[in-house]
């Protein structure tokens, strides 16, 4: 029987990026798909007491250097292209992530996520903007104002609120990270050790 596999993400996290456009391959090596959980990056932080890496790697000599190359090599490795970088960085996701869960209930899940990401960092708009935000969905095919509009609404909020918490409680600190079962893998990097897993490798 195969273990639970689940993908905790915020759409404002680049390496979240990148682990989503690497999981369609890993998906079909392993015979199983990833449960997309959405969670809000900003308050894993602040239960976490964590920050980002754009904090947390200044002013650190060859270190944001290393990550540089340990990007390239996920790239080439996995075979995705690279993210265009996002100049309104960091967006505030919250309303973002509220509208993933709505569109959870909406049933246009998938779609969603992959507009999100686009347009965080394939044509990266400052998505924090509810008129841009609107406008860059409903281009993508979907009812930007109604899951904007439904992300207000106390069902939604409180069901992220809940994805987070969990989060939180099962170990997370910070996003793309990965649960295979009860056991849990951080970083995109860590793709690597999750497909060994699920193959008994």
């Amino acid at each position: 029987m195969s273990q639970r596999l689940q993908f905790l993400f915020d759409v404002g996290s680049p390496n979240a990026f990148l682990a989503h456009e690497a999981m369609p391959a890993i998906e079909k090596r392993i015979g199983q798909t990833f449960e997309y959980v959405p969670v809000l990056l900003g308050g894993i932080f602040k239960a976490t007491n964590n920050k980002s890496p754009a904090e947390t790697l200044a002013g650190i000599k060859n270190k944001r250097e290393f990550q540089t190359v340990e990007t390239e090599r996920f790239i080439k490795r996995f075979q995705v292209a690279p993210y265009v970088w996002n100049p309104f960085f960091p967006v505030n996701t919250l309303n973002l992530m509220r509208a993933a869960i709505a569109a959870q209930f909406e049933g246009v899940f998938e779609p969603y996520v992959e507009a999100a990401f686009h347009h965080m960092w394939r044509e990266p708009k400052k998505m924090d903007d509810g008129e841009v935000a609107v406008q860059a969905l409903t281009a993508s095919g979907l009812d930007g104002a109604k899951l904007l509009a439904r992300a207000q609404e106390p069902e939604v909020k409180a069901k992220l609120l809940a994805n987070t918490q969990d989060a939180v409680e099962r170990g997370a600190f910070g996003s793309p990270t990965f649960f295979v079962g009860r056991e849990m893998f951080f970083g995109k990097e860590q793709l690597r050790d999750v497909e060994e897993m699920i193959l008994g490798k």
